[in-house]
């Protein structure tokens, strides 16, 4: 009864303080609610009791609309890599929005842009631009069925690809292992019909997808994988796990798409390049806009040679800010300032963090464990060994709301981070930012004692 009592006085603890130092952004939830379906037009910016508004951000740091300053660990999903109104950024910018926005017309910056990239990573032969990493994925695997005439995909039980109809499949990682290969819908509002062409495999598993393969044998555009799960629960690529996907993709025919969305920013030349493994179309989003919206995908000339408009039957893939003059701009100048020097050193405080919150998770005697690679960390609640979407599912089910409680906790000392536990970082923190903040998370850890005490036992 007292291990439940001091639960529930930590938990309203934990809310009353939320709300006292978020009475701004209340009202304005209250607000959004005139305009947006219950306050809300970006699902995963949304979270109970309400999100909170940010009014400015500069380097590491965000002021909401009632004056607190947090540490930014979410860098708008990961695609701030270098933070908020970085100087040289903004400067391009600001100089291109001077010249023009964007004149229905091609520009000359997008080439610049393109063949920084390619260099980068050179698997990207031949490119295109559009607006989202949702839109990179979409076209990546258009371009799949166009070029190989079939129309079966594979994708990752668990994996997140953005939310077009051919992707909304199976994102919700399965509970019971029995049901990891059954391709479920996630949302309402996709037809059925998209389940005849989705089929699902577990991450981390090569024998489940040769499996899939052989039974559908002469029938698969592509496999499409994040070389390390994302939302789905940052659980890296087991050793030999994508160069055995680019084995089994050659085999049966299929083609091999990355989705680097946020991988690319682990390595100058995204995963691909760290794994040696060089697939065959690659969508990219994120970090390469330079906080501008973008999505790119591309690979094989070949492949990429469905779209060329000298040809009488290529496919006609428009958008009205596609490689937009401002994008392009910002974006280089990002993609250059995080060389491979910047690249090295952020990694290297992702492991600083990685180790320190895993540290601060023993020295509180809870049994859970901290997942990612570089610059992009994953908090689980949960002692079990974590190999694909299924192992994070059935973690977070068992340990209650915790996870929610330790977001809220961390917000309310000064850390703003993701709802799902995922932690990001940019290149304008410093090693103390970094220590200060295994220090809060902690702290956070020993108010919590009380919640996991009665929430997750086990854990302790």
């Amino acid at each position: 009864k007292m291990k439940n009592n001091d639960a529930e006085k930590t938990e309203r603890s934990i809310l009353d303080r939320y709300h006292q130092k978020a009475q701004g952004s209340l009202q304005r939830h209250l607000q959004a609610k005139n305009n947006f379906p219950g306050g809300d037009t970006r699902s995963a910016t949304y979270f109970n009791p309400f999100p909170l508004y940010m009014e400015k951000g500069k380097g590491s740091r965000l002021t909401d609309c009632d004056g607190n300053v947090y540490l930014d660990l979410l860098n708008n999903y990961s695609s701030l890599i270098h933070g908020h109104a970085q100087g040289d950024v903004l400067l391009q910018a600001q100089q291109q929005l001077e010249r023009g926005s964007v004149f229905g017309a091609p520009s000359e910056e997008g080439i610049w842009h393109a063949s920084h990239l390619s260099q980068r990573i050179p698997s990207l032969e031949w490119l295109r631009y559009c607006n989202s990493g949702t839109e990179a994925t979409m076209f990546a695997l258009r371009t799949a069925r166009a070029f190989t005439g079939r129309d079966k995909i594979i994708k990752v039980d668990g994996g997140y690809h953005g939310t077009h109809d051919f992707v909304e499949v199976s994102v919700h990682a399965a509970f019971e292992k029995a049901e990891v290969t059954a391709s479920r819908l996630n949302s309402r509002g996709v037809p059925a019909c998209v389940l005849q062409n989705v089929l699902v495999a577990p991450f981390n598993d090569l024998a489940a997808m040769a499996t899939v393969l052989a039974e559908n044998e002469g029938q698969i555009a592509a496999i499409i994988v994040e070389p390390m799960l994302g939302a789905g629960g940052v659980v890296p690529a087991a050793e030999n796990y994508l160069g055995g996907l680019r084995e089994l993709a050659d085999k049966y025919g299929a083609l091999l798409i990355f989705d680097e969305v946020i991988t690319f920013r682990l390595s100058s030349g995204g995963m691909q390049e760290t794994e040696n493994v060089k697939p065959d179309l690659t969508a990219l989003g994120k970090i390469i806009g330079g906080g501008f919206a973008v999505g790119a995908f591309g690979g094989r000339r070949e492949i990429m040679e469905v779209f060329n408009p000298e040809n009488p039957d290529s496919i006609s893939h428009s958008g009205t800010f596609n490689g937009n003059h401002v994008t392009m701009a910002a974006g280089l100048v990002t993609l250059e300032l995080y060389d491979p020097a910047a690249v090295t050193r952020l990694n290297k405080m992702g492991e600083r963090m990685r180790n320190g919150f895993s540290g601060a998770f023993t020295a509180n005697g809870i049994k859970a464990q901290v997942t990612g690679i570089g610059s992009v960390i994953g908090v689980h609640w949960t002692d079990e060994k974590i190999v694909n979407g299924g192992d994070v599912v059935r973690g977070a089910k068992k340990s209650g709301n915790l996870s929610q409680l330790l977001h809220l906790e961390l917000l309310n000392q000064g850390i703003f981070s993701s709802s799902r536990g995922m932690y990001i970082l940019s290149t304008p923190m410093t090693e103390e930012d970094v220590d200060n903040a295994v220090d809060t998370f902690e702290r956070t850890l020993k108010l919590l004692k009380p919640c996991v005490a009665e929430k997750a036992p086990h854990l302790l």
